[in-house]
């Protein structure tokens, strides 16, 4: 029989113990080396965590792979490149599943954030090679950005064909409104871009966890999805400091980087849950519904939101712009038989 107290042996367990506790914990990373000793359930990559990962010697066999994938599917450059970008997304997200249990979850081109046939498409393509590899589709979220138009592609990809969606660059409650309407699996509300923007847009220059703007719209959202009991998940990203996750202890699920990973890791504090569905219950909160249009107005009323959702599409385009080029020159060596 154990004579260690309660009391003693939360001292002994780290922060990140005690929140697996209260929140399913995902790894937000494309360097997927780096997850093992955390256990994450899941894990999250986006196109900039993508081309970061692609720059590491590691992972050079996953990218000259994807070439000759891509040399061999034929067409045009272009069609030769954006089938060797898919692959190489893909191929991150299976190793990725080698080392969680859970999901990954796979972005599609924030260029195509305004098209919302070219999302679909997109998604089942990314789908299809991932069944290629003998992946279901159970264990794959697809990543959209939260404009009005990805919203409706993750509509009509979990509605038409099964295909779970994560909404990303989630920063209004009008796109979390939309998002549970819309039936989603999951959103991705953004925490510390929010703060951020706070931070370069006003006078004040810190905030405790729990006053932080970031923190405080995803309490709001979970608080609304519980009250309210929609189906969708919120997954709280995008986060500054340890501060800001512990904050959301009792989410749904958090995404965390690696290197905060390892601060919970090493950090013995306590952590108890701060968010709950009783606690989401008793908030004073109006159901709402929002149309195309009242969306598009309520959001645009969102300063803050407006500036990092468009700010957020322009730096993951021009990340996978930056993948294209170094795809292209690895191309152009490989048929030169460099």
């Amino acid at each position: 029989m154990s004579t260690v107290s309660p009391d003693k042996r939360r001292k002994m367990e780290s922060a990140l113990n005690q929140l697996k506790k209260h929140t399913v914990v995902v790894a937000d990373t494309g360097d997927f080396n780096a997850i093992d000793e955390y256990k994450p359930q899941d894990a999250t990559t986006n196109p900039s965590l993508i081309l970061a990962a692609a720059k590491m010697p590691a992972y050079q066999h996953l990218v000259d792979q994807a070439i000759k994938y891509g040399i061999a599917k034929g067409g045009t450059e272009d069609e030769q490149v954006a089938n060797t970008m898919d692959k190489l997304f893909v191929s991150f997200g299976l190793e990725i599943l080698k080392k969680v249990p859970g999901r990954v979850s796979t972005e599609v081109d924030a260029r195509l954030s305004f098209d919302k046939d070219e999302m679909v498409a997109k998604a089942l393509k990314l789908i299809g090679l991932y069944g290629e590899a003998g992946i279901g589709k159970e264990r794959v979220l697809i990543k959209l950005s939260s404009t009005w138009e990805g919203i409706q592609a993750g509509k009509e990809l979990e509605e038409k064909h099964g295909v779970h969606c994560n909404m990303t660059l989630l920063f209004s409650f009008a796109q979390a409104v939309a998002c549970a309407e819309a039936k989603v699996t999951l959103i991705s509300p953004f925490v510390g871009r929010i703060l951020d923007w706070y931070k370069e847009n006003t006078d004040r220059k810190s905030y405790e966890p729990h006053e932080d703007p970031g923190v405080v719209s995803v309490t709001k959202i979970f608080n609304y999805y519980k009250k309210f009991g929609y189906g969708t998940v919120v997954m709280g990203a995008s986060f500054r400091n340890t501060g800001e996750v512990k904050a959301l202890a009792g989410c749904d699920l958090l995404t965390i980087s690696p290197g905060l990973l390892a601060e919970l890791s090493e950090d013995h504090s306590a952590v108890a849950a701060v968010l709950s569905v009783d606690k989401a219950m008793a908030c004073d909160l109006q159901k709402v519904h929002l149309d195309e249009k009242d969306f598009r107005w309520q959001h645009n009323e969102d300063r803050m939101a407006v500036e990092k959702l468009s700010d957020g599409i322009r730096k993951f385009a021009a990340d996978a712009v930056k993948l294209e080029t170094m795809i292209r020159e690895k191309m152009l060596n490989v048929k030169n038989g460099q």
